[in-house]
């Protein structure tokens, strides 16, 4: 959940270091630096606790400057955010390492460190592989040779860039299990947890396979797989332009990222469907065959992508009539699931980098699915690389670490999907015309729904001394409460759960009084009349309602409901998409008139590369 970037060139490469760090911010960060071979050949470190702008004004009073280094953006898995726990780490003889991840061993291997004289100056498990790359170059004589003897030990997730005072012209690099990239520039090279760091300087890449060291040096990279070959890893083009992730005239990254959801979910369509029918092809040249032969299909994957599976369990069942189960990954993965014939394993992820749902895919390959299919935002990333069929949402960056673009555009790619499971199963072609034109459609009328933004400002305004606030949907809107109650509690930290509707006499109903907003979304489908009966329950117990209703629902503002009129003509298979646009303004705003940081909010990370 860290950013690394790294530099090697024949001029300053600070600004570099800086810019890339202040692009990765959105990962989520508690502290920040930067190690760099000064002109005299001897590593300067500065390190600031808070954002990157405190070390940029740091370097004011201590200046910084080189042609190779390192930097880093930390969130604190061991040890307190401090400048001592912040990275670089350096051990002796002038080896500074950078690193994201979680190192398991790291308790044993400091025992021993400790026993061979090193002192430790951090509660990190970074710190124990600096010194133990420092105890292996005593023997090898070699920094490359040192950091692969010393991955070879480590047990657990690890990027890694490392720098030596004795080898002032390398970068090493290693990978199992965390992202990382090399940037290749003209007679410069660079290094980074995440290719937007480095758009500014370079559009060409190549990644590193699990396993892989790399010596980076001005005019060369060299690769060695995890079993010490010699290996040829492409170069790639990256899609990306370097000011993707501007914030515009937005106030608020998130904000922007709600208005962009219209375009983005239209570029997700683009090209895949046509004369209303769905090119199952973009999904990749496999897919025809593995869709005929699928019988079943098993997602996962974590937080708000496992609302947008859940979401897509009903459409697979109802419009495919497969089995479908949607699973968290980080559950998935520590059990011995039983594979049904010809199941088809879906991952859901806006980085592509999370760890539990990686972990579950490598798992899966092993377990006898029919295939592997992952649905996705990044065209670089481990789990598109990894995965046999692939479809790419093309939300572009996602800034705000509360997802918004990025779950509607998996919606409409898992809407993709559900019409390409039906039409190898018994859907005809009027049937498919009309289930593509549905897809058609979610673009304009997201548009039309946030014409409600000024409306869901001044609701806010009812929510702002709150501390408790309760979410209820039935069926397919059930997710869509459960994702609407994760943006709320993520950025504004008002305490927010979900149930489904029919639940609420079960338990919930305990709670609810004239303190605690109940938030409710009613698209006019086969459960209104159901919905309108646990809302009177509500009303009974003197809750608060506000509703997100349609048109037609028949729901009518009173004492004690607010509703608020959605568009009109949603239908069932587009109303998660549509309904969800109030839900992510309303926690938006609620977070500005509580004061939150609402594209960095407390605690959390953008990209759970860590499990």
């Amino acid at each position: 959940m860290c950013g690394i970037v790294g530099a090697i060139a024949d001029r300053n490469i600070v600004p570099i270091l800086i810019e890339g760090l202040r692009r990765l911010e959105y990962r989520g960060y508690d502290s920040a630096g930067v190690a760099v071979l000064n002109g005299t050949g001897h590593l300067q470190r500065l390190r600031t606790v808070g954002k990157v702008k405190t070390l940029q004004d740091a370097m004011q009073d201590t200046p910084v400057e080189g042609m190779l280094g390192i930097a880093h953006t930390r969130w604190a898995t061991h040890g307190v955010p401090s400048e001592r726990n912040a990275h670089p780490h350096i051990s002796r003889d002038g080896i500074a390492i950078v690193h994201n991840g979680i190192i398991e061993n790291h308790e044993e291997l400091r025992e021993e460190l400790t026993r061979l004289g090193y002192v430790f100056s951090s509660e990190t498990d970074t710190e124990v592989i600096a010194h133990r790359i420092h105890h292996h170059k005593k023997k090898l004589g070699d920094i490359f040779r040192a950091v692969r003897a010393t991955v070879a030990e480590l047990e657990g997730a690890y990027a890694l860039a490392v720098v030596s005072e004795d080898s002032p012209d390398t970068i090493i690099l290693a990978r199992a299990g965390c992202p990382v990239v090399i940037g290749l520039g003209k007679g410069e090279n660079f290094v980074a947890s995440d290719v937007s760091a480095l758009l500014p300087v370079t559009r060409t890449f190549v990644f590193l396979d699990e396993g892989d060291v790399a010596e980076i040096r001005r005019t060369s990279v060299r690769i060695l797989d995890a079993e010490g070959n010699t290996a040829q890893r492409p170069a790639r083009e990256s899609e990306l332009s370097a000011d993707a992730a501007e914030k515009g005239d937005f106030e608020h990254y998130m904000l922007k990222e709600i208005y962009e959801q219209p375009r983005a979910l239209a570029q997700t369509l683009e090209e895949r469907v046509a004369g209303g029918k769905l090119l199952e092809a973009a999904f990749g040249p496999l897919a025809t065959e593995v869709f005929r032969r699928t019988e079943a299909v098993q997602i996962i994957a974590c937080g708000t992508s496992y609302h947008a599976g859940a979401v897509a369990k009903y459409y697979i069942e109802q419009i495919a009539r497969l089995p479908c189960w949607v699973e968290i990954a980080s559950e998935y993965r520590y059990r011995n699931p039983v594979v049904p014939k010809n199941t088809l394993f879906v991952t859901i992820s806006q980085s592509g980098e999370t760890a539990d749902t990686l972990a579950a895919l490598r798992m899966a390959k092993q377990a006898g699915y029919l295939s592997t299919l992952s649905i996705c935002n990044v065209p670089e990333s481990s789990l598109v690389r990894e995965s046999e069929l692939v479809l790419l949402t093309r939300a572009g960056p996602e800034i705000g670490v509360a997802s918004t673009k990025a779950f509607t555009t998996q919606l409409v790619g898992l809407g993709m999907l559900v019409v390409a499971l039906a039409k190898f199963n018994g859907t005809d072609a009027e049937r498919e015309r009309g289930l593509v034109q549905r897809l058609i459609e979610i673009p304009s009328l997201i548009e039309k729904t946030l014409h409600l933004n000024d409306t869901i400002k001044e609701l806010a305004k009812r929510f702002a001394d709150k501390h408790h606030a309760l979410f209820l949907g039935r069926g397919q809107m059930y997710p869509v409460a459960m994702e609407g109650a994760l943006k709320l509690k993520e950025i504004s930290y008002i305490h927010a759960e979900a149930y489904p509707a029919g639940e609420l006499k079960h338990g919930p109903l305990a709670l609810v009084d004239a303190d605690m907003p109940v938030i409710t979304v009613a698209p006019n489908n086969d459960l209104l009349e159901k919905l309108k009966s646990n809302l009177q329950e509500v009303r009974a117990r003197g809750g608060e309602l506000f509703v997100f209703a349609d048109p037609d629902s028949g729901i009518q503002s009173s004492e004690g409901v607010t509703v608020i009129t959605m568009p009109k003509h949603v239908s069932h298979f587009q109303a998660p998409a549509i309904y969800t646009i109030p839900l992510q303004l309303l926690a938006y705003h609620c977070a500005i008139l509580k004061g939150t940081d609402v594209d960095q909010p407390r605690n959390l990370a953008k990209s759970v590369t860590v499990e």
